[in-house]
């Protein structure tokens, strides 16, 4: 019990706690979206993109699998009619699956064994323990799109399960971002692939990165699939994980 408090205080000091986090969010999310857009949150956690994209006067599907989060986005987003609270994950395909739970460092709750499997054997994860798992529901992005409208923006960050989310979205998105960490840059690569075969039809699509949670963008303008590799391989030796942006070259042309 101890370690669960732990762990959730953790997560409300960082996401909500830091100083002037929440105005730079809601700045660099402006490129995305407004109001009357839809924004999808898959793997909301404690709900702090909820928060800025209400700013925004976005409409927001907040995804979130991990029950103990399920009940504080509830709490703080439960009367907001402007919120959908989602209890469960995004995935390749609907169903049920298992999450393997961290109770101290709940950031890093997964759903993809072969990811705990291959971060837990870096230096930075050498701490983390998942010890315990719970079962839940899982949906597609297509399903979730047929149930609450297109995205104009739909972030993923699930700790490796990126590929089986993209995997379920058969249309492309006018923007979405992935996780990228480091120790998994095969897996980042993999999802890549899915993000440029989305959006092959629909003009293509435009990247850049930002460094974990610093609201900023790596490279000063927007690059193609090959040079936001060459720009994650110079920040793959530093260890430090960010977000992968991609947008639609010619948004009209989106479905």
């Amino acid at each position: 019990m101890l370690g669960r408090a732990w762990g959730i205080g953790r997560s409300l000091v960082m996401y909500h706690g830091v100083p002037g986090r929440r105005r730079r969010m809601v700045r660099f999310y402006r490129e995305f979206l407004g109001p009357g857009d839809i924004g999808f949150d898959i793997g909301a956690h404690v709900g702090s993109r909820v928060r800025a994209w209400r700013r925004l006067g976005a409409r927001v599907v907040a995804v979130e699998p991990q029950p103990d989060f399920v009940r504080i986005l509830r709490l703080f987003f439960g009367r907001d009619q402007g919120v959908t609270i989602v209890a469960g994950a995004a995935g390749a395909q609907a169903g049920r699956a298992r999450l393997g739970l961290s109770t101290t460092t709940p950031t890093v709750s997964s759903m993809s064994p072969g990811w705990i499997e291959s971060v837990a054997a870096d230096r930075g994860f050498a701490r983390v323990r998942w010890d315990r798992s719970v079962e839940v529901e899982v949906a597609t992005l297509d399903e979730l799109i047929r149930d609450h409208g297109l995205p104009a923006f739909c972030k993923i960050d699930v700790e490796g399960f990126e590929v089986d989310v993209l995997a379920g979205l058969t249309r492309p998105l006018r923007a979405l971002s992935f996780e990228y960490l480091p120790p998994a840059h095969d897996a980042a690569l993999a999802a890549l692939g899915l993000v440029e075969r989305l959006g092959a039809g629909a003009g293509g699509y435009l990247y850049n990165y930002s460094p974990i949670e610093t609201m900023r963008f790596a490279s000063d303008r927007w690059l193609d699939a090959d040079d936001l590799v060459r720009l994650l391989e110079r920040f793959r030796p530093l260890g430090r994980s960010g977000d992968v942006y991609a947008r639609l070259a010619r948004p009209d042309r989106d479905a």
